[in-house]
């Protein structure tokens, strides 16, 4: 009998009943991993073909024991590539796979050599699917890194370890994890401070403040982070001129320092003397001694500290979609891969957008009917996955991705694909608890869809990164796209930003024309963007935004607008509640000889003066049957004419200013009550109900259980 555990599960199947929660404190810290359930899993069929694999296994074993003999000479295998392996040679064996083939992965954590490669001849069928999962019951952690051991207490408070393959050159990292947290690498200033440029030099450095940078030890390792509008760049230095304070850069920022402020924000990591404050660290390249200060309570003898070995990707889908030869029917479940360093070289390839630049723990090429179900992706100094050209079907589904140095998924790519088979097309991205990014590539987005159609985005919880939530499209202004016919639904985003983030960043942020593209039904708050640059609001079409449809969505606390377009054309914009942003409820960026959008049937309510901001002159546009309220009491401004004068000119004709009936407002409970004025308009309740995790409690509730990035606006330069 086949078990469904080998096939697509539909969402009713999923939700329940496929896995559990194994919940872990360490160090006061609350750690979720997927756990897969004994009760769950049928009993394999006699063809069924299955291998094990186990920290206490050998790679010249059979795999076919779960565990070893009692002779000691069969039993299961040491490695995945090892099992990765026995079935290539089934395939030649028997002529291709004639059953579904299981590689079970006992408990513990197997340290990783080399990254796993899968290639086209690894593929399964959809018959006989090919699974590399957790065992029953079992905390499955495949890492990148290795334990770093044989501390010794320094002078004061810092404790120190000499690693030789540093020493030597053979080793060297830029990531630490010490008890399941990511450490702060030692920087000056202190997290949540920053120096400030004094004037610009060009994209290849800057003239400092005297006495913010000195000629520190091992000054060629130190870099500069840069805040610049939605993006941060990162540089080694190659000048430090400490007589005129002119700093020069190693490889150039994408924007000339003092293009978005004329003093910028910037700190300095990886400086031995900033280490002075516990949970910094300081890897000294030249005699290999790793310095960490531990946090309050930490006990160097008895801690677990964990040091990247493998460079960005623990696995790696190697399909060759340009020569049409594809990787399919792979499916991951129930593993957890964590601990991986960033590329940082000399010349650091800083991105424009997005970390576009940085690649994913998990990467794949030519990946098709396949699946991440249920795995936990952590501690990676960049992100988490990325399906690029020619993956198309595949499904990232209840995965917790988490501390990472980038983002969380990415699907496309910058450019249009040139053929089909080169697209990245139909894929799920469901029911992710995706959370703490950005920690390194400070620009990088949580969800990112370039240049790809027909996926879907649904369910998902996105929490605590800089920048935006969710980004869709990559071709800016009116030329042809082909990010089109995407669905955005039922997400839950919030918390971004925290005032000392970015700017120019939105709950979800789109480019170019798209249509079929739905963005309905999120749930956007708690989103504040660095304020002294540019803006930061809830759903933000950006340049060429075009043919969109979004609706249902409710939107409340940012800091500039709720719904905040730059430019496009015929967008649809009905149903929606826009609540409490900090500047105006919707913004119109710029005047065009064409409709930028539809403004229907929406629930407006601030506690300022401004309901509409910006470019409302020249009546491209078509608003009417929207409701307005002001909870402070004061007037209403629509950019900066009254009510009345706003409607004389042709505006909101059937539009009212009227308080909605909240059931509680402040609190955030939208849900109207009977005789909610708002239903006479046309508008339709919303139904939240549905947004966010689904499944078991455990899983949905975890987010309760994650504290936030606290809130801290900087404040502005002084001129």
């Amino acid at each position: 009998m086949k078990t469904t555990l080998f096939q697509h599960h539909p969402r009713s199947q999923i939700s329940t009943g496929f896995r559990k929660i194994a919940k872990i404190s360490i160090n006061g810290g609350i750690f979720m991993f997927p756990v897969f359930t004994a009760i769950t899993i049928q009993m394999m069929s006699a063809s069924e073909t299955v291998y094990y694999v186990a920290t206490n296994g050998n790679d010249n074993w059979s795999g076919k024991l779960a565990e070893p003999s009692k002779e000691g000479t069969d039993g299961p295998f040491a490695s995945i590539i090892r099992a990765r392996n026995a079935i290539r040679e089934l395939k030649k064996g028997e002529g291709g796979l004639k059953n579904p083939v299981t590689v079970m992965v006992r408990e513990g954590t197997y340290y990783l050599d080399e990254a796993i490669i899968f290639t086209p001849e690894d593929s399964g069928t959809e018959e006989c699917p090919v699974t590399y999962q957790a065992y029953p019951g079992s905390k499955t952690i495949l890492s990148g890194g290795r334990l770093i051991k044989g501390w010794e207490k320094e002078e004061g408070e810092l404790w120190f370890t000499e690693i030789p393959e540093v020493k030597e050159g053979d080793w060297y990292f830029n990531q630490l994890f010490v008890n399941g947290k990511r450490c702060t690498r030692a920087r000056i200033p202190n997290a949540g401070c920053y120096f400030r440029t004094v004037r610009p030099l060009d994209a290849g450095g800057f003239y400092y403040k005297e006495g913010d940078l000195k000629a520190w030890e091992n000054l060629e390792d130190v870099m500069i982070v840069v805040y610049h509008s939605w993006e941060t760049s990162m540089h080694y230095i190659s000048l430090l001129d400490t007589e005129n304070c002119i700093v020069k850069f190693q490889s150039p920022a994408p924007w000339t320092t003092g293009y978005w402020e004329r003093k910028q924000r910037y700190y300095v990591e990886n400086v031995f003397e900033g280490l002075d404050t516990p949970g910094e660290w300081y890897l000294n390249r030249k005699t290999g001694i790793l310095y960490y200060y531990p946090l309050p309570g930490e006990n160097m003898e008895t801690v677990e500290v964990i040091a990247p070995l493998l460079e960005v990707t623990l696995v790696n889908f190697n399909g060759r979609p340009e020569a049409g030869e594809f990787i399919e029917h792979i499916y991951l479940k129930g593993l957890s891969f964590q601990h991986t360093n960033a590329y940082l070289p000399e010349n650091m390839p800083n991105s424009s957008q997005a970390a576009f630049n940085q690649q994913a723990a998990i990467m794949a090429s030519g990946l098709r009917n396949s699946a991440i179900e249920n795995c936990d992706i952590a501690h990676v100094g960049e992100h988490g996955i990325w399906l690029r050209a020619g993956c198309q079907d595949n499904r990232i589904v209840h995965c917790h991705i988490h501390d990472l140095g980038a983002g969380g998924v990415r699907i496309g790519e910058g450019a249009s694909p040139e053929t089909e088979s080169l697209a990245a097309l139909r894929n799920v991205v469901d029911n992710n608890f995706i959370h703490d990014g950005g920690y390194l590539f400070h620009g990088a987005v949580p969800v990112w869809i370039g240049r790809s159609s027909y996926n879907r985005v649904t369910h998902n919880e996105i929490c605590d990164f800089d920048y935006t939530g969710i980004s869709v499209g990559w071709s800016w202004g009116y030329a042809p796209g082909s990010a089109n016919n995407n669905i955005i639904e039922y997400n839950h985003v919030h918390h971004l930003g925290n005032g000392d983030g970015l700017s120019d960043s939105g709950g979800i942020y789109t480019l170019g024309i798209s249509p079929g593209t739905k963005v309905r039904y999120n749930l956007f708050h708690d989103l504040y963007s660095y304020p002294y640059v540019s803006h930061g609001s809830g759903i933000y079409p950006d340049e060429g935004t075009s043919e969109m449809l979004i609706e249902n969505n409710i939107v409340y606390n940012t800091t500039t607008s709720s719904f905040f377009q730059h430019y496009g054309r015929e967008n649809i914009v009905r149903n929606n509640i826009f609540a409490f942003s900090g500047e105006a409820g919707a913004t119109r960026c710029r005047e065009e000889d064409h409709i930028s959008f539809h403004f229907e049937n929406n629930i407006l309510l601030c506690e300022h003066k401004n309901m509409l901001s910006r470019a409302w002159s020249n009546g491209n546009y078509r608003i009417d049957n929207n409701l307005y309220w002001n909870s402070s009491g004061s007037e209403i401004k629509f950019v900066s004419l009254s009510f009345e004068e706003w409607q004389a000119k042709g505006n909101d004709r059937h539009s009212i200013i009227a308080d909605p009936m909240f059931v509680d407002a402040k609190n955030y409970d939208f849900r109207l009550k009977p005789n909610s004025p708002a239903l006479k308009i046309g508008f339709k309740p919303i139904d939240m109900s549905k947004v966010g995790l689904y499944g078991e409690s455990e899983w949905v509730n975890l987010p309760r259980k994650i504290v936030h990035r606290k809130r801290n606006v900087p404040p502005p330069p002084v001129e």
